[in-house]
């Protein structure tokens, strides 16, 4: 059966659940289940009821918490070969979740069988079909998941065959061929999908891929082009081991790549759903992840920039608002004057530039990501850069030096406290100032405070909000040269800044330095002089 139409079968919160250093709670659950329905997706496995409370508890809310778009499903096994159907208490469990769907998995390899499951050929044909008409007699809707489909294939196609026969003759609605070891190619899995399509007409088939080798995307789409119906899969691919298809990359491959209807005007969700999931799962979405990441439509090389540009499709496959996501341009060591261009129009600071002095700000830039500085996430030091090759940099003070000293209370044992004192000129009188903290960062940031609090009493409401340290080359160990970015904000606005130096105490100290100076002109201070 090929249609124009692809379901869309999410699995996140049950095989992406799998993923190692994931642990949803049932609130996490739920919020996901809201996303994936704002998305539009057809179906929500939402877990397997009764493997754990967590699941009994989100199966019991779901029942007052209406759908918009999508249907919920509840997941689960085949019958034990030793028991009725309704004595079977995974099958009771499934019926208790009120779900309208269920899906169950069951052998098809004949391997699986005999090794996994210790019974007979003839007797998991007999659980499966048993198990499938059991839960339509009950009034669910069925999907069978075919555990080890194209593995079972390959070793034995005539069982595997008949393992889905079972479960379709006994009414289930759809047939789903599960690459569980994620081991297939998806030229195995387009001319397998074709024989069975051959072999079973009638059938409305699906695809659950895993990504052991990389090729569940790919796999997924192969698939689709064999004649399959619903896709299964997770948001940003999250599944045991290597995950499962990713279900964002397969979405928007199948809507805008080969025209199905997937999700419809909801495809400029995707990028906001992934980024949502990533942060409940308390995973961080890979900035290069196709299509939702956010280095997906950036552009760092001076020919890359200049071009798109111009126009978009000179080094962009799609519009990234399609799919929600924004295009940006990248400063660095591989930048033209286009990226410069296109960063002026983002200058926050009102400052104007000649085209000679940017030419100038250009082999600044250069040098300085030489010597490790990176301005692709902090706009405002290289802004100050900018001024300061242009000489339209402000001087609020003129440092003399500083000082770090840290000392533990208690030889051996108790907190290590850190002192800093700092020799500043400003407003032409000569400061020394000194203050302790928790680490040095912090003692250097009250102690460049205290000596300018009377002179700038506005710096007050700056607040560092986030300090990163990188060290750039590991292999000099303990000399190697450090990067810090630091975020300030006032409350309303942020801004972020850079410092790199072989000691983390003078990187920290120039990104702090530029955070005020830059937090000063925002605000519209004048220098003291």
């Amino acid at each position: 059966m090929k249609t124009s139409i692809i379901e869309i079968y999410d699995t996140t919160l049950r095989d992406g659940a799998q993923s190692e250093g994931i642990a949803f709670s049932a609130q996490d659950k739920l919020n996901i289940i809201r996303i994936l329905d704002d998305l539009g997706v057809d179906y929500i496995e939402a877990g397997w009821p009764g493997a754990n409370p967590k699941d009994v508890e989100v199966f019991e809310l779901l029942r007052s918490i209406p759908m918009k778009n999508a249907q919920i499903c509840a997941f689960g096994c085949t019958k034990r070969a030793d028991c009725r159907p309704e004595d079977d208490k995974v099958l009771s469990e499934l019926l208790a979740a009120q779900t309208p769907i269920v899906t169950i998995f069951g052998k098809s390899w004949d391997f699986q069988v005999t090794h996994a499951l210790g019974v007979s050929l003839e007797e998991n044909l007999a659980m499966i079909a048993d198990s499938v008409r059991y839960l339509k007699a009950a009034g669910k809707r069925v999907f069978f998941d075919a555990e080890h489909f194209f593995d079972g294939y390959k070793a034995n196609a005539s069982y595997a065959i008949e393992a889905l026969r079972a479960a379709h003759m006994a009414g289930a609605e759809r047939i789903v061929l599960c690459d569980t070891n994620g081991g297939s190619l998806y030229h195995e899995i387009d001319q397998i999908t074709s024989a069975v399509r051959l072999l079973l007409p009638d059938a409305v088939l699906g695809i659950h891929a895993h990504n052991d080798t990389d090729m569940a995307v790919a796999n997924s789409i192969a698939a689709v082009a064999a004649g399959v119906y619903q896709v299964q899969g997770t948001i940003n691919g999250y599944g045991e081991r290597c995950g499962n298809a990713n279900l964002c990359s397969v979405i928007a491959n199948l809507e805008l790549k080969l025209g199905y209807r997937v999700l419809g005007n909801r495809l400029s969700c995707l990028a906001q759903a992934a980024q949502h999931v990533s942060e409940i799962a308390n995973k961080k979405l890979y900035g290069d992840a196709p299509f939702v990441g956010r280095s997906a439509f950036t552009h760092k090389g001076g020919v890359h920039a200049s071009g798109v540009m111009k126009h978009s499709a000179t080094y962009e496959h799609i519009e990234p608002e399609l799919v929600g996501n924004t295009r940006r341009v990248l400063l660095s060591d591989q930048a033209g004057l286009a990226s410069f261009k296109n960063k002026l129009a983002k200058l926050r600071l009102g400052a104007t530039y000649q085209e000679g002095q940017l030419r100038e700000a250009l082999l600044c830039l250069k040098q300085r990501e030489w010597e490790g500085y990176s301005f692709e996430a902090a706009d405002a030091s290289f802004e100050l850069m900018l001024m300061e090759v242009s000489g339209q940099k402000p001087s609020y003070f003129e440092l003399l030096g500083f000082r770090m000293i840290s000392d533990s209370l208690h030889r051996g044992a108790g907190a290590v406290v850190a002192e800093s004192s700092i020799k500043m000129r400003v407003a032409n009188v000569e400061l020394h100032t000194v203050s302790d903290g928790n680490g040095p960062v912090e003692a250097l940031d009250r102690a460049i405070r205290k000596a300018l609090a009377d002179v700038y009493p506005l710096i007050d409401c700056f607040k560092l909000v986030d300090y990163k340290v990188r060290i750039l080359d590991a292999k000099h160990a303990t000399g190697a040269k450090t990067r810090v970015h630091i975020t300030t904000s006032d409350g309303t606005q942020s801004w972020d800044t850079v410092g790199v130096s072989a000691n983390i105490d003078e990187a920290s100290f120039l990104a702090l330095i530029d955070a005020i100076c830059f937090g000063l002109m925002l605000k519209g201070v004048a220098p003291r002089c």
